[in-house]
């Protein structure tokens, strides 16, 4: 038996009719920009997320690019984001000439909210918001903190998909909210996409002609802007794939609560749930210590385990002007951390596999 840590296979066999058919409509109607497939699927998107507007852009650290924009980052600011986090979640930040501000992460892998506060200065515009690994940051008291200090809430809700936070959808809890739609997502398309959510009519228009070479009306510039936007044959990709999210959520939170369950290794220490959040499993992330060992272990064993993620963003070599900070969690973090095999497609006697091999180790 041997088990990779994903693969989309499965779930594209199960609607390979529906997705071509999908495809070649659009090959027939040779509109491949800004056509009828992204306005259906940013339509379709933004009533499942529970907002008014979906705007599609080239990928998700784009995506985050254009809200901070929109929200007039820039020279001289500040934003806070989690200490732990992908660096595409940063990346825009720096892009603007902005400063990046880290915040711990709590048990639960997202920013801790009892840190924000003391890290706002008069500079502060934005908080971003991470749902690592497919749940929700603790949107309420991250609310209400930005709030009383007039500043923005982005979600960085790349991981995200479907998940809820009290009931409410990942991406309709902040001011804006940024998906990926990288082909590994718990919702991906077909190469790189993502988009733009946001109940705030200024800021999604201004998200819209930011990635249109800042343009509402061809050769008609208001902003200096970029080309990022999702192209019709993704649209259509993800507005198919769309339809089986909740389907394909529910098997990765199968498979688990049979992790959470079933391994019992007091070697491993197994990731945890908020309460009230639904936790959509992009990543199943748990710690050990000797993790080379353990991965490779595993690997002996015919599975496959990846690290997410190896390095904190503050000891990279792009942010070498931080190298000299000091975020305790975010290092041990990533020194730590291994994700376990995850997708729909994943069965039950792999499953069982999995866990058997993990509590031998």
């Amino acid at each position: 038996m041997k088990i990779p840590f994903a693969t989309v296979v499965p779930m594209h066999k199960e609607i390979e009719d529906e997705l071509k058919g999908a495809i070649n409509n659009v090959i027939d109607k040779g509109n491949f920009i800004s056509g009828e497939s992204v306005k259906q699927f940013e339509a379709d998107f933004a009533k499942y997320i529970g907002v008014k507007h979906c705007i599609g852009v080239a990928n998700g650290l784009e995506g985050i690019l254009l809200a901070l924009s929109a929200m007039g980052v820039g020279e001289g600011d500040e934003v806070i984001v989690p200490s732990h986090t992908f660096i595409a979640s940063v990346l825009p930040i720096s892009t603007l000439g902005a400063k990046i501000v880290f915040v711990e992460p709590d048990e639960f892998y997202t920013i801790d909210v009892s840190k924000i506060e003391e890290k706002i200065t008069s500079k502060t515009k934005v908080i971003i918001a991470v749902h690592l690994y497919g749940q929700c940051a603790d949107m309420d008291p991250i609310m209400e903190i930005a709030h009383r200090h007039n500043i923005k809430v982005l979600e960085d809700a790349a991981q995200a998909h479907g998940a809820t936070y009290k009931g409410r959808k990942a991406g309709s809890l902040g001011d804006v909210a940024e998906f990926s739609f990288y082909p590994g997502k718990n919702l991906g398309c077909l190469g790189d996409g993502g988009c733009v959510v946001t109940n705030d009519d200024e800021i999604a228009n201004k998200v819209r002609a930011l990635g249109n070479y800042g343009s509402f009306e061809k050769y008609k510039h208001i902003y200096k802007g970029y080309n990022s936007r999702l192209d019709e044959i993704q649209a259509a990709a993800l507005d198919v794939k769309l339809q089986y999210l909740d389907k394909w959520n529910k098997r990765r939170q199968e498979i688990a609560t049979r992790y959470l369950s079933e391994i019992n290794n007091p070697k491993v220490i197994l990731p945890k749930i908020r309460k009230d959040n639904t936790h959509v499993w992009h990543i199943f992330c748990v710690r050990v210590d000797n993790r080379e060992e353990f991965i490779n272990y595993l690997a002996s064993n015919n599975i496959q385990a990846l690290i997410h993620y190896p390095t904190a963003i503050h000891k990279q070599e792009a942010y070498k002007e931080l190298n000299e900070e000091v975020y305790p969690l975010a290092e041990k973090y990533a020194k730590e951390v291994v994700s376990l095999p995850m997708y729909y497609g994943l069965t039950d006697e792999e499953v069982s596999y999995v866990i058997e091999t993990i509590n031998k180790y």
